[in-house]
């Protein structure tokens, strides 16, 4: 709470500076500049577009210059129209006017990624501008200009409008950036299968990312229509697309003081290279080689700031015995819990929290999994283990819903689950781990538990879900963790959902052995604290038979043994598949 306070006097000091500072520009500067600085703003919102979709789900867009001219388009439209309300009311009709291309846009990015979606999304520019060139904007043929309401009929006054646009778009996009919508983005930048795992649907985060990058490119369409008073299809070029992402890259477009730089940058070496007399195509050249080295180091320049006086205002505040990062480690032994103490409030079941019949899986002519059956009684903590090639990752991938092709029957607390996709899944109870890291490491802990949750979290049950396991602050961003800290830390969230059952694939990957046993030991604790039962994918036998009451060998893909860890571990067979015929005899 405290630091929600700080936070908005904070935003509100740097607000007011920041419109003082608008304000001293449009009264100071002379008429030439105001209009080079109304550019950089009207680039600046356009840089934020680039930053949903881009910065924040990591998707790449080269086609936010044809949003912007369908945006301009709609804006003349309107204005020929005669539509009343001006720039006040044309420019949001304009934004909405592009959404529906971004979503159309948006279907190709459900399948493709990378270099295949930069070139459907230029295509898509390409298209467009064809498209503009041909049938040339409204108005044009007439001589017909954009004209300003009153209020925005000067420079000065419509630069001073931009900057409210510009402020109202990263106002908006920071309070989205902190609810589930904006979680749900960053962390499908990090990894698609992570974030289906979470219960969220994957097609539905990239189509909004789409969306909300299309209405905001659409309003800087409709601001520079209002500065130009005529557009033609050459001021949405869509090469000045690339340009734009790179220039997006490198600034660090998904924080809108990066988006400001962005657009400040694009203008003033435009201007520095007019007149020095240098083509202005080099200015390509520079923001390239600038996204690669963004891109090399990892961060944009808005980044690198931020890091620089987060580091500073840490530093002032630590004391001098104690400053620096500490390093998240494993915490010690979890408190035992009372023996009459009930389990958490949550659905109540009885007979198995997941039962599989009959899983197969086949690679081609490869059976990797033949027929298995599986039950995870409710309340239990199950371990299925195998030697290497036996057949887990497949059946975990097909129980999370990672393989639909797969044959059986999955239900979770009685009601069936096959058949339905990864999302749909988790939220109907099914939650699960993953053996490589995938936690989105730009989101704050707090901000990963309560997606993870995908429920009402407070702070209380954020350190309940942290105690005992990993100790680390909530406010502390993951990318400054470990990957064995962040392996607990899924764990943590994958449990905070209160699932009615957690696959947990290798979640000792990485710690060493005092540090396993206690999360064997936590584990053990999971049905009385979570009301959760837990299947347990471990090579650590030692953590199984810590954490485990019942356990299941797979090998070859099929089931080989089932019952208690310390009678299982003793078979004959069972010392066969994991130490050869030679050494078990």
């Amino acid at each position: 709470m405290r630091r929600a306070r700080t936070d908005l006097v904070r935003t509100g000091v740097v607000g007011v500076f920041l419109a003082g500072l608008c304000y001293g520009l449009a009264a100071g500067l002379p008429a030439y500049w105001v209009f080079l600085a109304m550019s950089a703003v009207i680039s600046g919102v356009l840089l934020q577009s680039l930053g949903v979709v881009a910065g924040h789900a990591g998707m790449v867009s080269l086609c936010q210059m044809a949003f912007a001219a369908i945006g301009a388009w709609t804006t003349a439209q309107l204005h020929v129209w005669g539509v009343p309300g001006g720039l006040y009311v044309w420019a949001p009709l304009a934004g909405l006017a592009a959404v529906p291309l971004g979503l159309l846009i948006g279907l190709p990015a459900l399948r493709l990624r990378g270099v295949h979606l930069a070139i459907v999304t230029l295509g898509f520019a390409a298209t467009v501008d064809v498209v503009l060139a041909a049938t040339s904007f409204p108005g044009t043929d007439h001589g017909i200009t954009v004209t300003r309401p009153a209020g925005l009929t000067s420079d000065r006054q419509y630069f001073l409008f931009c900057c409210a646009v510009f402020a109202i778009v990263g106002i908006a996009l920071k309070l989205v950036r902190g609810t589930r919508l904006g979680a749900s983005w960053r962390a499908l930048r990090e990894s698609e299968r992570a974030t289906a795992a979470a219960g969220t649907s994957v097609p539905g985060a990239k189509l909004s990312a789409f969306a909300v990058s299309a209405f905001v490119a659409g309003l800087s369409g409709a601001l520079l229509a209002g500065q130009l008073a005529m557009v033609v299809s050459k001021n949405f070029d869509p090469g000045q697309s690339l340009v734009m992402y790179a220039v997006a890259i490198m600034v660090g477009a998904h924080h809108p003081e990066g988006a400001l730089i962005g657009g400040a940058l694009g203008v003033a070496v435009a201007e520095m290279l007019r007149r020095f007399g240098v083509p202005q195509q080099w200015s390509n050249v520079i923001f390239a080689v600038g996204a690669v080295q963004a891109l090399t180091q990892g961060a944009g320049m808005s980044d690198a700031i931020r890091g620089l006086l987060h580091g500073v205002a840490r530093g002032r505040r630590a004391h001098p015995a104690t400053a620096g990062t500490p390093v998240p480690v494993a915490a010690g032994a979890p408190a035992e819990a009372p023996a009459d103490a009930a389990a958490p409030a949550g659905p109540e079941t009885t007979g198995g929290a997941l039962e599989v019949t009959g899983l197969t899986v086949r690679y081609g002519r490869v059976t990797a999994v033949d027929a298995v059956g599986l039950t995870v009684p409710a309340g239990t903590v199950v371990g299925l283990v195998g030697p290497n090639g036996a057949g887990k990752s497949s059946l975990v991938d097909a129980v999370s819903g990672f393989l639909p092709g797969s044959a059986g029957t999955i239900t979770v607390s009685g009601g069936r689950v096959d058949g339905l996709p990864v999302h749909r899944r988790a939220r109907a109870g099914l939650r699960r781990t993953f053996q490589q890291d995938r936690v989105p490491t730009g989101l704050t802990v707090r901000e990963y538990l309560r997606f993870a949750a995908r429920r009402p979290v407070s702070d209380a049950d954020i350190a309940e879900a942290l105690a005992g396991l990993v100790e680390v602050g909530p406010e502390g961003p993951i990318s400054a963790l470990d990957v064995g800290t962040r392996r607990l830390l899924e764990v943590a969230g994958a449990l905070l959902a209160r699932p009615a059952v957690a696959v947990l694939d290798e979640p000792a990957a990485g710690l060493g052995h005092a540090e396993s046993a206690r999360l064997g030991e936590w584990l053990a604790s999971v049905p009385a604290r979570y009301g959760s039962a837990v299947l347990l994918i471990e090579h650590d036998l030692d953590l199984v038979r810590r954490a485990c009451t019942r356990v299941t060998v797979l090998d070859f893909g099929r089931v080989i043994a089932e019952g208690p860890p310390a009678e299982v571990f003793t078979r004959a067979h069972v010392l066969r598949a994991y130490l050869g015929e030679e050494m078990a005899a």
